[in-house]
């Protein structure tokens, strides 16, 4: 029963992660961010692959929060990125995205 029980519990957890990712996903074009931003090519801004790699094996999670919500330049060129404040993605939504994105 115990062995069922522990099944049981996995399965609700990747479910539950893979709803995150979906959210995420709807989050990353809700917001706009896919007008500059791509799965696996550069556009105005890095490809979400690129950052991936960029930050791999890191707890990076509060810093590109951080870095979305203020913009920035200089990390990947000299075209800056502009703030996005939570009128434009929710922090919850923004979490979801970042971990779309580092699982790119």
């Amino acid at each position: 029963m115990k062995k069922v029980n522990l099944l049981l519990l996995a399965s609700f957890m990747a479910l539950g992660s893979g709803a995150a990712l979906a959210d995420g996903e709807a989050a990353l074009t809700k917001s706009g961010c896919m007008a500059c931003h791509a799965k696996d090519k550069k556009l105005v801004g890095p490809s979400f692959k690129d950052i991936a790699a960029k930050y791999k094996g890191q707890d990076v999670v509060a810093k590109l929060f951080d870095k979305v919500r203020k913009g920035g330049s200089g990390v990947y060129g000299p075209i800056p990125m502009s703030p996005n404040g939570p009128d434009k993605i929710a922090d919850q939504d923004l979490k979801d995205a970042i971990a779309v994105i580092l699982k790119s």
